[in-house]
């Protein structure tokens, strides 16, 4: 008989064709609908306008269709899901609702203790409410004349599912609730969603998670870097979350370098997102950006706010932030001669706290999307605080193109980061190799 996790692997890879949505053009029969690039936004993504006064308290919860069910013995693989709309709060300290799912899985789990939970910080989504995590997971492959938005972190999903995992996905703040703008790589707003994430996971009615669960926290670049922050920012926001491990892949620790690095890059439209965020976080941002756009800048901006990361891939690959400049100086000359925007990017930098708990941090070599030398300094920066860092360079050969250089390390480390956290889930020790990292590329 097929094993849950074979069946899972079937799912996985049919996923992408039965999970497959050609959305049409909505009709906009419900003027108080949202409707991103074609795609009509559902009721349950509006938040309310008051929160309750918890952070990862629940605003509302309904049953999440999955893309794809298959039968089992012990109910539905990969499991049940349940969609999510929890309270946190931003970094300007103000009340947000923030949208997910929770998947309970229908196979067991055979380490020791309680059924573990892990919080799954996705990678670069984009800016539309479209393009939410939560989702993907009930359309995969969401693609209109309008849009295009590719549920990838599915995968890392289905496999911790296959373990017998419990895990909940965060939208992040503005990524799906449809009140604001998502705040692109924004830590502290990243940070909080995530571990919030787990309180309200925790809250729900019905599912096989507990207070003696253990908590981990999995993520891969913009993924990566909320789940740094999160283990940096555990001790002080959320000490009732325990956290028995973090793997933090490909991690924007330093977005001046970050920024400096997607400038012209496949991935140029980040450039968008991280602008557009940085407003919505900081208002008073905006009337530099307006004093250094041109209009072009402008219509950038306007457009990647609804745009998922396969729309801007197609229409803003390769793009030069020179563009968009009153004076034709790029994003990153801006920022030098900017002293607020400095400031503002120095706020942000990962790696001035100290995780309590054991992180393994990944990061390909070859890596020049999100800078190999700007995630592993962030290794450097926790050892020399005491951390309990597990640092891992994934070795690979430069392929060409930045956005391979950058995808393919996930791919190739995923098996053993997802093993290395499925131990810290067992309770069994992490052993840092700190010691060792002068040694490391």
């Amino acid at each position: 008989m097929p094993t849950p996790t074979r069946l899972l692997a079937a799912a996985v890879t049919a996923a992408a064709c039965l999970g497959t949505t050609a959305v049409p053009a909505a009709a906009a029969t419900d003027t108080d609908a949202v409707i991103s690039r074609g795609v009509t936004i559902p009721a349950f993504y509006d938040p309310p306008a008051t929160l309750p006064a918890a952070d990862g308290a629940l605003v509302r919860s309904e049953p999440l269709p999955l893309a794809l069910s298959l039968p089992g013995l012990d109910g539905p693989l990969p499991g049940r899901a349940t969609r999510l709309m929890y309270k946190s709060t931003d970094s300007a300290g103000q009340p947000v609702a923030v949208t997910g799912a929770y998947i309970e899985p229908t196979a067991s789990w055979r380490g020791s203790g309680a059924r573990p939970l892990v919080a799954v910080a996705p990678g670069t989504m984009g800016q539309g409410d479209q393009c939410a995590a939560s989702l993907g997971l009930e359309h995969p492959l969401l693609v209109n004349w309008e849009t295009l938005s590719v549920g990838y972190e599915d995968l890392a999903i289905y496999r911790l599912l296959a373990r017998g995992i419990a895990v909940v996905v965060t939208d992040y703040a503005g990524l799906g609730a449809t009140d604001r703008l998502h705040t692109y790589v924004n830590r502290v707003d990243e940070a909080h969603a995530v571990l919030d994430a787990v309180r309200a996971a925790r809250s729900l009615d019905g599912t096989s998670v507990t207070a003696a669960s253990r908590v981990g926290l999995y993520g891969y670049s913009e993924g990566g870097g909320a789940t740094a922050a999160a283990a940096e920012l555990q001790p002080s926001y959320a000490p009732d979350v325990t956290l028995a491990g973090t793997y933090s892949g490909a991690p924007p620790a330093d977005l001046v370098a970050v920024t400096e690095a997607i400038d012209g890059s496949d991935l140029a439209g980040a450039l968008g997102w991280s602008v557009n965020g940085f407003v919505q976080s900081d208002p008073e941002l905006k009337p530099i950006a307006d004093a250094h756009l041109n209009a072009a800048g402008k219509a950038a901006l306007k457009d990647l706010s609804t745009m998922c990361v396969g729309d801007a891939l197609l229409a803003y690959s390769s793009a030069s932030s020179t563009s968009w400049t009153t004076d034709g100086r790029s994003l990153s000359d801006i920022v030098q001669s900017e002293p607020t925007l400095r400031a503002f990017l120095a706020d942000q930098r990962i790696g001035n706290l100290e995780p309590a708990s054991p992180v393994r941090l990944a990061t390909g070599t070859a890596d020049d999307l999100v800078p190999h030398a700007q995630a592993r300094s962030l290794a450097v920066a926790w050892c020399a605080k005491g951390a309990d860092v597990t640092y891992k360079p994934v070795v690979l050969p430069g392929l060409g193109r930045a956005l391979l250089n950058h995808v393919t390390p996930l791919l190739t480390d995923q098996g053993d980061a997802l093993s290395w956290l499925t131990d810290r889930l067992n309770g069994r020790p992490a052993t840092s190799n700190c010691a060792a990292m002068p040694l490391l590329p």
